[in-house]
């Protein structure tokens, strides 16, 4: 008699969990359980729409987003370029001679902490950032290549591009 009771009692709660009518419980399998709701066409069109569009910026930021070079300029035989930092460093890549100082002048807008040091591992350069102060960084290249500055957790990356002393024209 226990069990009986303790049967009906199960098929009347699933009776209020189906809206409050009372159902079998064949019927309340047949319909909630095995013909669930789905999702409409347009709900399944902006999903994959979604999903390309991130696919497409993922493509974008590590394929094709290129970094920005700049050519030094040349003032009283220093090449010299300015780099803004704020959220990285632009411009990402400078283009100088070989075997002609260098001073990249560091202009830090980006209070993080992870933007107070960039770091020039090749030439042995560890330099503090001011916010909001130019910082001049000179040093010499003597061999074409690429020397890449790092911020202190090396997150964010520059390149230097030395290229061989009559590889360009001054500007």
């Amino acid at each position: 008699m226990l069990f009986t009771k303790t049967i009906l009692s199960v098929v009347a709660s699933i009776g209020l969990l189906a809206g409050g009518k009372t159902v079998s419980p064949s019927a309340f399998l047949q319909t909630s359980l095995l013909h669930q709701n789905k999702p409409t066409l347009w709900v399944k069109g902006a999903v994959t729409a979604t999903g390309l569009a991130l696919i497409g910026l993922e493509i974008w930021w590590f394929v094709l987003n290129k970094p920005k070079s700049q050519k030094a300029s040349s003032h009283n035989g220093i090449q010299q370029a300015t780099i803004i930092v704020d959220g990285g460093y632009e411009p990402a890549q400078v283009v100088v001679n070989a075997g002609r100082p260098v001073r990249l002048n560091f202009l830090r807008r980006d209070r993080t902490s992870c933007l107070e040091t960039v770091l020039f591992p090749d030439f042995h350069i560890a330099q503090h950032l001011e916010l909001n102060q130019v910082t001049p960084i000179e040093f010499l290249p003597q061999k074409p290549g690429q020397y890449t500055f790092t911020c202190g957790m090396n997150m964010f990356r520059g390149v230097v591009q030395v290229k061989a002393a009559n590889s360009f024209k001054e500007i």
